[in-house]
């Protein structure tokens, strides 16, 4: 971000203490700074039944065998 605020100086914008004391990433919820991560994995739906192979019957229904 040093690095960046300094580009911007650089480029003739007009970097204020006030805009600096706004420009911090703890401010915001989303930015994880332990590296920890929870992912939420929704239920599995189940698995559907197992085709017969002694049968000619199609479990999808599209008509092809």
């Amino acid at each position: 971000m040093d690095a960046a605020v300094k580009q911007l100086a650089a480029d003739g914008f007009p970097v204020t203490d006030e805009l600096l004391a706004r420009l911090s990433p703890l401010q915001y919820d989303h930015i994880n700074f332990l590296g920890r991560y929870a992912f939420i994995r929704p239920a599995a739906p189940g698995l559907r039944k197992l085709r017969d192979p002694h049968t000619d019957e199609d479990d999808d229904n599209c008509g092809q065998k």
